[in-house]
């Protein structure tokens, strides 16, 4: 199904929302290639975010998504995307309207000169990984075990492997990690899933929102420091694991940071397997150049 225009989801931010008069509209990136996304401006100076699938697996996605944050809104120290308001779609599904949360997007390099900011991203993650796995299991979000995620890894790696578009040096040293079963004895915890780009913001020093739940899942909590890991120098990362650490209801296992970096660097690879599989040549030149950057910085070192 192509694109839904500016003005298309304007008027279903306003059939979705009583009271609603949209004034200025502009697209917004979505994490998801199958999700429209843009920002409403209403009469009354308030900023709406609609989201509409374009296919029925991304219409299910957010469906769930919608259900586990309106179970989050006691748990977190931070706003979330609630939905205020939805619009049934022509073919099926419907669009999800909810507030614009405060604040702007964390970039991961201003966390060395922020140690109140990293601190607080931190305690952010330890809030998310802290909530009882139910509420994502209720909302019908996957759940694996320690070794089935391991497991999940070895497949990912074989698709990444076949592609024959990666540095064997990096492809070796992912061997060996998902291979060394002891570093993979984590406790799982629910996971954000996505913590990358605009999806957490902030005012001043503090943490205000997250965005984009739909890939919630009970899986390693790696994950969700991947983006710091491989994005932030690692001064910077002292304050955002000490406070991630402090904060956390379970103790953390001796190889999280390991794993977090491993995780970021598998990110690029899922983004090479995106471009393959959507058949986008630029996405997988970016990816291609981005495995050779990555592999020119790790070298030789163990992961």
């Amino acid at each position: 199904m192509p694109s839904r225009s500016p003005l298309s989801l304007a008027a279903l931010a306003s059939a979705a929302v009583n009271g609603l008069e949209p004034m200025r509209t502009q697209t917004l990136d979505a994490t998801a290639d199958d999700v429209d996304t843009a920002l409403i401006e209403d009469n009354l100076s308030r900023h709406w975010v609609v989201r509409a699938p374009r296919t029925d697996v991304a219409g299910m996605r957010l469906d769930a998504e919608s259900q586990l944050v309106g179970k989050l809104r006691s748990w977190v120290p931070f706003g979330l995307p609630e939905a205020e308001g939805v619009a049934p779609l022509r073919n099926g599904g419907r669009a999800l309207v909810h507030r614009r949360l405060p604040g702007r997007a964390v970039r991961p390099l201003e966390l060395l000169h922020r140690p109140a900011l990293a601190a607080s991203y931190g305690e952010a993650i330890a809030a998310i990984h802290n909530l009882p796995t139910h509420l994502a299991e209720e909302a019908g979000m996957p759940v694996y075990t320690a070794e089935e995620y391991r497991f999940r890894r070895l497949a990912e790696l074989d698709r990444v492997a076949a592609t024959g578009l990666t540095p064997v040096r990096l492809l070796t040293r992912w061997e060996h990690a998902v291979e060394e079963v002891g570093a993979w004895r984590f406790v799982p915890c629910v996971v954000h899933g996505d913590l990358a780009g605009d999806n957490v913001l902030a005012e001043g020093e503090k943490v205000t929102g997250v965005m984009e739940w739909s890939e919630t899942r009970v899986a390693d909590p790696a994950d969700d420091l991947a983006w710091v890991s491989i994005g932030a120098t690692e001064p910077a990362m002292r304050p955002v694991f000490a406070a991630y650490t402090a904060a956390r209801s379970e103790p953390v296992d001796t190889d999280l940071v390991r794993r977090a970096r491993l995780s970021g660097e598998f990110a690029i690879a899922r983004w090479l397997l995106h471009g393959v599989h959507s058949n986008d040549a630029g996405i997988v030149d970016d990816a291609v150049q981005m495995l050779a950057d990555l592999e020119a910085g790790v070298g030789d070192e163990p992961w």
